[in-house]
């Protein structure tokens, strides 16, 4: 009776496509702990977020904690990388995830009795971000695993994943505000450190095979360069990385700022501050389902691109408006290209990618968009504190326009170098030598 369910199961997920990479048990487990973790985790964030204004009132301070929290992404990843490529993931991720559980256990007793103080909540937040600096590449790089090597699966298996940490962007801001309202951020911190526990149970009931690990190593450095030197030689990996830059540098200190808009421009709570980052986390569900119900990883390179549009018209938007209403649907359109252009540029990637650099480049990848992060919400503060909040983001606005116009300018070029790949792994059903006649005949044309 039992494998009938399953088999069942299994026919279900195979038809319905936009949830075919749940037919994977690993993956499956996964998405299940992480579901109620990444809830807790965005929890969290609000109520860092929260707590650093409530506390101080200061534009600069809330860059400053973001810088804190952000900057160890910067120094690690890359060597997490490494780590990655070398070590058995599924090992890294339990340990990197037990000790977020106990981050999150000293935060709360420090807010729950009344005795955190900034510099406290600045150490915490480097810790944390040590931590997350290890698990990004590993989490990234372990999904392929955990669908069994399938490359079909693997794109879909990204947007699940992505669906369900935006479905946490929704609900986490909401439960946070709402926490916040009632019991203050401390609670907040605790609920948070509770739902890791269902991610580590996940991780321990994975069948998961052990690849045996070469005896012989170069030394790091020289595995990390060789690394960097392929994701930077390769113009599809290049520009991908350097879009996400752009926009992680310019484009994400909106979530630093929010608390500005709703205290001076809306003469709003947390509840209303939960609800604005509710807005944004809705367009990113939007943005994963969309993508789940991608068959095929064909035309992604366009859709990030109009992603980027959409991501820097919102918050350019968002910037200028100081209507409730309007804001709200910014906000939805500043976490739909968000998300699209994250999950669709990991997507990619990970197609694309060797197999014996998968880590060290979702190290760079991760790097990207987090590492980066940082020095823009550092940024973010000391602008806002000269020239405002508003003409702040609108400026980073702009620039996330102008790096859509450069990437649309090289896509060309970049469809050309992906090409092969894509026939290699059956996405694009031609011959090699096709192709490469093909590319020699319009070489023959220019010259």
């Amino acid at each position: 009776m039992e494998k009938r369910s399953k088999s069942s199961e299994g026919k279900f997920l195979e038809r319905f496509t936009a949830l075919r990479a749940l037919k994977h048990r690993n993956f499956k487990l996964f998405f299940s702990g992480q579901s109620i973790s990444v809830v807790g985790t965005w929890v969290q964030r609000i109520a860092l977020t929260w707590l650093v204004f409530r506390l101080t009132n200061s534009a600069l301070l809330l860059g400053v904690v973001g810088f804190s929290g952000q900057i160890p992404i910067l120094i690690v990843t890359p060597f997490a990388g490494v780590l990655a490529d070398r070590l058995d993931k599924h090992k890294i991720l339990l340990y990197t995830q037990a000790l977020s559980m106990v981050q999150a256990f000293v935060l709360a007793i420090l807010v729950l009795t009344n005795t955190i103080q900034v510099w406290e909540i600045i150490v915490l937040s480097i810790i944390l971000g040590i931590f997350d600096s290890l698990d990004m590449p590993t989490r990234q790089s372990f999904t392929v695993e955990m669908v069994g090597n399938n490359r079909e699966d693997l794109g879909n298996a990204i947007a699940i994943n992505s669906s369900m940490v935006n479905s946490a962007r929704l609900i986490g801001p909401s439960i946070a505000g709402i926490l916040i309202s009632l019991f203050g951020e401390g609670w907040c911190f605790l609920l948070n450190a509770v739902s890791y526990i269902a991610v580590i149970i996940s991780l321990l009931k994975m069948e998961v095979v052990h690849k045996s690990v070469p005896t012989k190593k170069k030394e790091t450095f020289i595995e990390l360069k060789e690394g960097i030197h392929y994701a930077l030689g390769f113009a599809p990996i290049k520009y991908i990385l350097l879009l996400l830059v752009g926009v992680s540098f310019m484009g994400t200190p909106i979530r630093i700022l929010a608390p500005v808009f709703v205290k001076n421009f809306f003469n709003g709570g947390a509840d209303l501050f939960g609800f604005l980052m509710g807005a944004s986390g809705l367009g990113a569900l939007t943005g994963a389902i969309f993508l789940m119900n991608k068959k095929s990883v064909l035309g992604f390179s366009r859709l990030i691109t109009y992603a980027v549009f959409t991501f820097g018209i919102g918050l350019t938007a968002f910037a200028l408006s100081h209507i409730l209403f309007l804001s709200i649907i910014f906000m939805f359109m500043t976490g739909l290209g968000m998300m699209i252009q994250l999950a669709g540029s990991n997507t990619m990637l990970q197609t694309i990618v060797d197999d014996d650099k998968r880590g060290r480049v979702m190290s760079l990848f991760a790097l990207s968009f987090r590492g980066i992060a940082p020095f823009g919400s550092l940024l973010a503060g000391v602008a806002a504190g000269l020239i405002g909040a508003s003409l702040t983001l609108a400026i980073g606005g702009i620039f996330c326009i102008a790096g859509a116009l450069y990437f649309l300018f090289n896509l060309p070029k970049l469809k050309v170098a992906i090409r092969p790949i894509y026939i290699k792994y059956g996405i694009i059903q031609e011959s090699l030598h096709d192709v490469e006649t093909a590319a020699r005949l319009s070489c023959e044309e220019k010259d």
